[in-house]
C-alpha cells in the first residue's frame, strides 16, 4: 500500500491527480491538504506517508518557503514538487533545497507514475533533458535557506508583508494580532536571518522569490 499526501490548493487539480494515480497504483491511500498549515498537520497526523506531492504556490508557502520548511522539519520524508512553474532556476533551487523530484503539472499519468516510482526507490526525478542543466546552489543560497528554515510560518508571513512595504500596524491588521506581537516577530526575524533592518529583509525575500501568502489566524 502506497501512502501519498497531495498538497495543492486547487481542488480540481487534486481530483485529477488522484484519478491519474489510481489508474497507475493498484493499492493506494491518499490524503489531501490545501495550505502549508494543513500540509504540516496532515504530516503530523499520518506517520506512514511514503511521499508528499507538493505544490509551490499554496497559501502560507510562497515559492520556496514550503519546501524549505518541510525538509527542515521532516528530513526523512520524501518530497516531490509538482508544479506548473518550470523555470530552470526554480527547479534548481527546489532540488538544491532537498526535493527528491520535480514533476511538471503537464505530465501524463504514466510519466507521473514513473517519477513517483523512481523516487520511492530512492532515486531523484527531473523532466527529461533537464538534469544536465540543473545548477548547483551557491553557498550563499544554502546559507540563506538554513536561516529561512528557522522562521516559523507566522514569521514568514510577517517577512512577506515587510517585503510588500507594509507598516507594523498594517501587518498587525492583516494578521489580526497586536502591533506589539508584530514588533516581537520582526525582532525574531532579524535575529534568525542575521540582518539589521527592513531593507535587508526585502533583499533576502527577493532572493527567495517570495510570493503572497494567505494568513491563518
Amino acid at each position: 500500500m502506497a501512502n501519498f499526501l497531495i498538497a495543492d490548493d486547487h481542488p480540481l487539480f487534486r481530483e485529477a491527480l488522484i484519478g491519474a494515480l489510481r489508474t497507475q497504483f493498484s493499492e493506494l491511500s491518499i490524503v489531501e491538504s490545501d495550505s502549508l498549515e494543513s500540509t504540516i498537520q496532515q504530516i503530523e497526523n499520518h506517520d506512514d506517508l511514503d511521499l508528499v506531492l507538493l505544490d509551490l504556490h499554496m497559501p502560507g508557502s510562497g515559492d520556496l518557503y514550503g519546501i524549505i520548511r518541510i525538509r527542515e522539519d521532516y528530513p526523512e520524508l520524501p518530497v516531490a514538487v509538482i508544479s506548473g512553474s518550470d523555470q530552470l532556476d526554480i527547479i534548481s533551487k527546489v532540488m538544491g533545497f532537498g526535493a527528491m523530484g520535480f514533476i511538471s503539472k503537464s505530465s501524463s499519468s504514466v510519466q507521473i507514475a514513473q517519477a513517483i516510482n523512481n523516487i520511492l526507490e530512492g532515486d531523484t526525478w527531473l523532466p527529461p533533458g533537464i538534469a544536465h542543466q540543473i545548477q548547483a546552489l551557491s553557498s550563499d543560497d544554502l546559507d540563506l535557506a538554513n536561516r529561512v528554515a528557522q522562521l516559523t510560518p507566522q514569521q514568514y508571513r510577517v517577512l512577506y508583508l515587510l517585503h510588500e512595504g507594509l507598516l507594523n500596524k498594517q501587518i498587525a491588521y492583516e494578521l489580526n494580532v497586536t502591533e506589539a506581537t508584530i514588533k516581537a516577530h520582526i525582532t525574531a526575524i532579524f535575529r534568525k536571518l542575521r540582518i539589521n533592518n527592513r531593507t535587508q529583509a526585502v533583499l533576502l525575500a527577493e532572493k527567495l522569490q517570495l510570493e503572497p501568502s494567505v494568513s491563518s489566524n
